[in-house]
């Protein structure tokens, strides 16, 4: 068993519905307690043996703790994502309910609801005992399990171990050049810049409750966490597979538009391959791994394997540079830390669009560099953020900053903001310069979207050669960059800015053309079902997304459904609309009613799709036909 506890000043927490359908109904959804001991636990494969020896040890942890800090209430929290080798949800339970029977004589003890999604507040005391963790086994077993298993699947790179101990200062530099410390500047203006700041400076990417985004993204019933797999590989529904789908293709659009070359490359390699070793051991990340026919392997974390193997390959001139190549990985796999999974915005599974650029020499490499920060500002604009969203950040080496200072600050006058400058004493990783657009969101928590990196190593490292104008091997310079960030937190970043719009009061939204229903129809009655048809055929033909909703329901309760969904057109048809071979628009987050022909609604939101990928409704076209993959 995995143990997390915490001494904390309170604790609230409400069950919201069932994660498992086994789940028992929970006789009290919401629970409070003060100055408790909180527990949150996970049941592992190996307490399956002994349940009950490895409960009477948590018994006693919690007991000691609770003697030690002297504490009023105990709080029972079932907690899967402590660990990825979870026990079978009965054995979970037994544990559970056995240890809330063993302590409740003695002590003041709630227990939350197994089996649910449930949110909470958290405030830990924050002295040295209010944080303790615990490894619990079945007596006589030896390592735990997950921690055995997590050795023969992940591989953590010597990079990975390096960034722990980096050393490294950091600024805020202004669109003017000037660097300021980052404790001295003055943040009045730059709200999230300051929070920005704090979290890099913290290093700590878990979180204590569950962002917004989750309860929106199974609400909206776009994505879900997926039970029978490896924490952190998501279901994607009909809705939720379609946002995905067009903005894979918008960013594929940008990046063929850019001038890049698509292939695609294999998931897996091989541990053993010489410059698959070294770079792994280059790059900040955690594998997965594999074995098959007595050979070990892992799941690729970008597309740098397979496109670097491929350049090796080939035959390349200076003619031929800057060469762009570019994949769309679906997927590229890391294993990230259990208590760092949070929806979309942290998985283990992620779709990367991935271009890399193999330069001639350093000053064609920084030329394209800028290239390349236009088309990722134009991205992140293009799929429905703005510059304002996000916080710049730029991680460069001090030799490099003191060779092309002008460069990095012109980085900086591009983007005509603030940016986070972090400056490495040493170079430990195989690049010399990177930028990132991070979004922060509703928790403070920064996520890194738009990137671009200059690698220096891995032209050699590849072996990867050009000919050049003296008709010289030589090795390329290589740029890393994905102008969007991985696809899901492009969504994660769009509902989290959604949650926080509706904080400030302002009606939720996403994009035109990236909403599942651009337009649903509702006819006032049955009788008005032919009208409503041809009113979404003539929507159609313009690559509008219109829906109907021919359910019975009170026209109320219909428009009220079209609301929860966050349809931008509500189109309601009658008697009068009907003779007049018009329509009644609801604009989203506009009171008053529009009357228009199906064809300027169809102008109005061609507005906002123009120049953007279109695909037809995900779902059948008929409301009273869909199923409810949600609740």
């Amino acid at each position: 068993m995995r143990v997390l506890l915490i001494h904390s000043d309170s604790i609230e927490f409400e069950a919201k519905q069932k994660a498992l359908k086994t789940a028992p109904d929970a006789a009290e959804k919401t629970g409070r307690a003060e100055n408790a001991i909180v527990v949150f636990m996970a049941g592992e494969k190996p307490d399956e043996k002994n349940p009950d020896y490895v409960v009477e040890k948590l018994v006693e942890s919690v007991k000691d703790m609770y003697a030690k800090v002297k504490a009023d209430s105990i709080v029972l929290y079932p907690y899967s994502h402590l660990s990825s080798d979870l026990s079978s949800p009965a054995v979970a339970q037994k544990m559970l309910d056995l240890a809330y029977d063993m302590l409740r004589g003695d002590y003041k003890v709630v227990k939350a609801p197994f089996g649910w999604y449930k949110s909470f507040d958290l405030k830990c005391k924050g002295h040295p005992l209010s944080e303790l963790s615990r490894s619990i086994l079945p007596e006589g077993e030896g390592k735990p399990a997950a921690e055995a298993k997590s050795e023969s699947r992940e591989t953590v790179s010597e990079a990975l171990k390096k960034e722990e101990k980096i050393k490294s200062s950091w600024h805020i530099m202004t669109p003017d050049g000037k660097l300021h410390d980052v404790g001295e500047f003055d943040y009045k203006k730059y709200d999230k810049l300051k929070k920005f700041s704090v979290y890099e400076n913290a290093k700590s990417r878990a979180v204590d409750k569950a962002p917004p985004h989750i309860e929106l993204m199974r609400k909206l019933e776009l994505v879900d966490y997926e039970p029978a797999s490896d924490p952190g590989n998501l279901r994607y529904y009909p809705k939720g597979r379609l946002i995905k789908a067009l903005l894979e293709q918008y960013v594929t659009q940008k990046i063929l538009e850019y001038g890049g070359v698509e292939v695609e490359t294999p998931l897996m390699y091989d541990f053993e391959h010489p410059s698959l070793a070294k770079y792994l051991n280059r790059f900040p990340a955690r594998q997965y791994t594999i074995e098959s026919d007595e050979k070990k392997y892992f799941l690729r974390f970008s597309a740098c394997f397979g496109q670097f193997l491929m350049a090796h390959d080939a035959t390349i001139s200076y003619k031929n540079l800057p060469l762009r190549l570019y994949e769309m990985t679906r997927y590229s796999f890391r294993r990230e830390k259990s208590g760092e999974l949070t929806g979309l915005r942290r998985l283990r599974a992620f779709t990367m669009p991935d271009v890399h650029a193999l330069c001639e020499s350093m000053e064609q490499a920084m030329e394209e560099y800028k290239r390349r920060l236009r088309l990722c500002m134009e991205t992140i604009e293009g799929v429905g953020l703005t510059l304002d969203d996000i916080e710049p950040a730029v991680r460069v080496t001090k030799q490099f900053y003191e060779d092309n200072r002008e460069f990095v600050q012109n980085i900086v006058k591009t983007l005509n903001k603030p940016a986070l400058i972090e400056m490495w004493d040493d170079r430990i990783f195989y690049f010399v310069l990177k930028y990132e657009f991070n979004f922060v969101d509703a928790l403070e928590k920064a996520s890194c979207l738009s990137t671009d990196q200059i690698d220096v190593e891995n032209g050699e490292r590849y072996d990867i050669n050009y000919v050049s104008t003296e008709g010289e091997k030589k090795h390329p310079i290589i740029l890393h960059c994905s102008p969007s960030g991985a696809i899901e937190r492009i969504i994660y970043a769009l509902l989290e800015k959604a949650y926080m719009d509706m904080q400030k009061g302002r009606t939720p939204t996403l994009p035109v053309w990236l909403c599942p229903t651009q337009a649903r129809v509702v006819p006032i009655s049955e009788s008005f079902m032919d009208y409503a048809n041809h009113v979404a055929s003539e929507l159609e033909k313009h690559g509008v997304r219109a829906d109907i909703d021919d359910r019975s329901e009170t026209m109320g309760s219909r428009i009220r459904d079209a609301e929860k969904e966050w349809i931008p057109y509500i189109i309601v048809v009658g008697e009068k609309e009907a003779g007049e071979k018009k329509i009644a628009v609801r604009f989203r987050g506009i009171k008053e009613q529009k009357t228009m022909t199906s064809k300027e609604l169809a102008e109005e939101i061609g507005k906002h799709t123009h120049g953007k990928p279109n695909r037809p409704l995900p779902l059948p076209k008929l409301i009273s036909q869909r199923p409810k993959f949600v609740g």
